[in-house]
């Protein structure tokens, strides 16, 4: 794909040159980069079990479990497609990259995030169904109708980001860009332009509210009729049976739409770039590292699982 550089002369391989944090000093990239190596490798290890486990007992073969390894494998490609990159910059200085490598990497980061908000939905609708409506349960949620979820939820998400991806690539670059940030993010990669990138960023905030907010809201109005509908149980028990049942949906939403508002906050709030830049990354590797501890540790039929297989 051809664009126009700066000087307006045609340019068909703009190179980008990630700054990463600006102000972090040498001595501790070699810190930080086993710090984010093993968090990766966490990330890595927690969903590949729960990966397996899923799969491997017949016992777990429900539509909650079918959700949760969509979600498992949607963590494992969504830091992959930027945390080896922070890595090679950490540990070799490696900050180039071609201008496909950029915008393939920025489609599926956010084609990724947009994937992880929509399958937190429909995990929330099968926590509904499953609370509010037990009875219709089975016929509801089939292996057909889950598979049709799922499939929604990945291809809208590998849909949405499309228009802004496209329109970016228009814009013009230097042929050495510099991006301020570790990664190729929608709005480091406008900044880094030399064109009018307002429409761009109106674009992908735009886009960054629906994708955020409406699934929240989808969230939230699943969760007031599951409130409303436990509240109807009258034995102690059985309301705490049933909220049992969502505490780690819950728990990953919290901490999903939390890396979010600390990503939000360090952008809107005026914060240097470096809590702007260090709010994405918490964004790109905070989920991914708790999704897997919370469903192991808080959900006794994953961790029984998990502890079969290991002692195979």
């Amino acid at each position: 794909m051809e664009t126009i550089a700066c000087n307006g002369s045609e340019d068909s391989s703009p190179i980008f040159y990630l700054v990463g944090i600006p102000s972090l000093p040498k001595s501790l990239f070699l810190p930080i980069f086993f710090v984010f190596l093993f968090l990766y490798l966490l990330i890595l290890l927690g969903n590949v079990l729960i990966l397996l486990a899923v799969v491997a007992e017949p016992s777990l073969h429900k539509p909650m479990y079918f959700f949760l390894i969509n979600l498992s494998a949607l963590d494992i490609l969504f830091t992959t497609t930027t945390v080896p990159k922070m890595l090679s910059l950490l540990l070799l200085g490696d900050r180039f990259l071609s201008f496909p490598a950029c915008f393939l990497q920025m489609y599926l980061f956010h084609s990724f995030s947009c994937s992880e908000a929509f399958i937190l939905v429909v995990m929330a609708y099968d926590r509904y169904v499953a609370i509010c409506r037990p009875l219709h349960y089975p016929v509801l949620m089939t292996p057909q109708t889950n598979a049709t979820l799922a499939a929604c939820a990945w291809l809208t998400a590998l849909l949405l980001p499309i228009p802004a991806v496209v329109q970016t690539s228009h814009l013009a670059f230097d042929s050495t860009a510099h991006i301020y940030h570790c990664f190729c993010d929608h709005l480091a990669v406008v900044q880094a332009s030399c064109s009018d990138t307002m429409p761009q960023t109106l674009m992908g905030f735009c886009i960054a509210m629906v994708v955020s907010f409406l699934p929240l809201l989808l969230v939230l109005l699943s969760y007031a009729h599951i409130l409303a509908s436990v509240l109807r149980i009258s034995s102690r028990e059985g309301r705490s049976k049933a909220f049992s049942t969502c505490s780690s949906h819950l728990l990953v939403v919290g901490t999903y739409y939390s890396s979010i508002a600390i990503a939000y906050v360090a952008y809107k709030a005026d914060l240097p770039l470096d809590f702007h830049i260090m709010g994405n990354v918490v964004y790109a590797i905070l989920t991914p590292v708790l999704n897997p501890l919370i469903y192991t540790l808080r959900n006794k039929d994953v961790k029984a699982a998990i502890t079969r297989m290991a002692c195979l």
